[in-house]
Formats: C-alpha cells, structure tokens, sequence
C-alpha cells in the first residue's frame, strides 16, 4: 500500500461558514417555532432544524496538525488518505483516524503523555478519553529515539555479553506502517533484537586469532569492543533491511552498553589483567636484555675489565635478576677476590 497525500488547509473557512450557518439554523428555528405558534407554516421550521443537525456533521472533518505530524485517515474501512504537515485541514466528515500503535508504551521518545496538554485541553471541553484518543492517533514525523532494553547474546566464540543499543528512527510512510504491520513500534523493537542478535554472533568480544567477522573467507581483527562504530552500521543495516515494508526509516545505530555477563565476568577480568601481565614482562624483558647488551658493549670497548664467558654469564644472570625483578635489589658487596 502506497502512502496517498489528501486534505486542503481550508479548515479556518469551513469553521467559519459552520458557525455562520450554526447561528442562522438558530435563529431560523427560534422563528420558526413562533411561526407555529401563530399558526403559520413548518417548513421554516423544520429546514432549520435539518439545517442545524447537518451543521453539526461538519465540525469532525476539521483537523489541525503541528510540524511534523500525521493523520491517517480511514473512510467505511478503506483507506482514504494521510494528512501531512502542520495546518487547519478539511477532510470528509465521516473519515476516522487511525493508528494501532496508539496505545503502544516503548522506551523511547514519544511516547510519554505530557498532563499540561491534557489538562489544557479537558479544560476547553473535551473529555480525557477523547483527548488521548485524538493526540495518539497522531503519526509522529520527528526522529524518534528507541532505546531497546539490553540483551544477553553469546558472541562467535561462545561467551555471552551483555550488549544494548539506541536506534534512531522515523515515519516515511505512514500507510505502510499503519496497514502493512500490525503494530508498527513492537515490530521495530522486535526486529531491533533479532538484527543485534544476527550481528553480534558474528563477532568475538575482544580480537581473536582466526575469526572472520567479514564473510571474506580471511581472519581480521574486527571485534565488539574495537569495532563498535563497523558493529553498529552493520546492526542499522540489518535492521532497516528488516523495517523496510513497515515505512520506517533507520537513521542511526548506536551501541550504549556493552559488557561480558556477570557468570564470566571476574573470569574474563582476570584473563585480561594476566595477558596486561604477560605484555607488561615481555617489554620488561626486552629492555633488560637490551640494557645488558650494551653494558656489556661498553665494558668491551672500554676495556675496564676482562670477562671470561662463566663471569659474562653471571654477570647477564645478576643484571636481568635485578632489572626484572619486582622489589628493589639489595645488592652485596664482595670485599675479596672475584675468584
């Protein structure tokens, strides 16, 4: 179903004839009833009378829209059209709104009621139940913000993360989502957990050795925790393939909480403070060894002193003890011989 543009901002001029012809069925029917009185005709009377009853037909075919908002419009249950942008429209009296996601709570913008409107307009005469019904059957054009609830999701190696999202959405075609899916914001939430559950499966938490995150058939070094804005186009692009018959247009993907499970947390927590271990000895070492390699290039060239190999070797043994060692040497002086 394709989205069809109907309306003329023409509400102001029919409210203006309504209310002109409210008061002259008025006045005509008061002067009708002394007519009747006196014994003269009905017809005044009665013309009157239709006349106002067919007035007060017209006032449920004036709408009014604020920027970026939408009306879908239903007449004896076909589609008639959809009201676009602000203005005072005129549409076929007998033309009901409709939205079926009306009454649909998500947790994103949009969707809390606000008491002041509600009390503003309860006080001009409408009733609270109207109220509601007239504002939510409103199709928002704004960008909207869903922030979908966190999900537990085992990542390509197995272990399971916790990781939620933000999604940036909006309306672009308002006969779609009302006609084509039953309920447009719990199929764009819905569709918004199995797109993040289809991506991240497809990646490690941390870089892995051999894992092909691509589908080039080549292992690369994509991950969640370093690839997050590659992760995060790839999960807007799975969702919009998935929303695109509902008329929805996904702006932005954005990952807001990413984390291992609490079950595998410590765990993981301690994996990676022995591999910061492992990193921090290793570049230790490599500075030791190259430390002693020009001591001893020094001595050498100096000619200070001369070592055999056996006191070359214990000399390489005593430095790399106190470089890589964790507690400060506590060094022994030798008052005697060497030998």
């Amino acid at each position: 179903m394709t989205e069809k543009i109907v309306g003329k901002k023409i509400g102001m001029l029919v409210l203006l004839l309504t209310i002109i012809l409210m008061v002259v069925s008025t006045l005509g029917t008061i002067w009708g009833a002394f007519i009747l009185e006196g014994g003269g005709s009905p017809v005044i009377f009665l013309f009157s009378m239709l006349l106002c009853v067919a007035d007060c037909f017209l006032f449920p075919g004036l709408k009014v829209l604020k920027p970026q908002e939408a009306l879908v419009l239903t007449l004896f249950g076909k589609y008639y059209g959809t009201l676009k942008g602000e203005g005072f429209y005129f549409v076929n009296p007998f033309c009901q709104s409709f939205n079926p996601a009306a009454q649909t709570k998500l947790n994103q913008s949009g969707d809390v009621n606000t008491a002041t409107s509600v009390i503003n307009a309860v006080a001009k005469g409408s009733t609270n139940k109207e109220v509601q019904l007239s504002r939510q059957n409103k199709i928002s054009l704004k960008v909207m913000t869903l922030n979908n609830s966190r999900q537990k999701i085992n990542d390509c190696l197995g272990n399971p993360v916790e990781i939620g999202i933000a999604v940036m959405w909006k309306m672009v075609d308002t006969a779609k989502a009302v006609f084509n899916v039953d309920n447009y914001k719990e199929y764009l939430s819905l569709q918004c957990d199995s797109a993040v559950r289809q991506i991240v499966k497809i990646y490690p938490y941390d870089v892995a050795p051999n894992v092909d995150t691509t589908g080039d058939g080549h292992a690369d070094e994509g991950s969640l925790r370093g690839s997050s804005e590659v992760v995060a186009e790839r999960i807007r692009e799975e969702i919009q393939s998935r929303v695109e018959n509902a008329g929805i247009e996904i702006v932005e993907a954005r990952i807001t909480y990413l984390a291992y499970a609490p079950e595998i947390a410590a765990v993981m927590l301690q994996r990676q403070q022995a591999s910061a271990i492992i990193d921090a000895r290793k570049m230790i070492v490599d500075g030791a060894v190259g430390m002693v390699e020009l001591a001893l290039e020094r001595l050498e060239k100096t000619e200070m002193v001369k070592l055999d190999d056996e006191r070359k070797a214990q000399m390489v043994s005593n430095l790399l003890v106190v470089l890589c060692g964790n507690h400060d040497a506590q060094p022994v002086v030798n008052s005697g011989s060497i030998y």
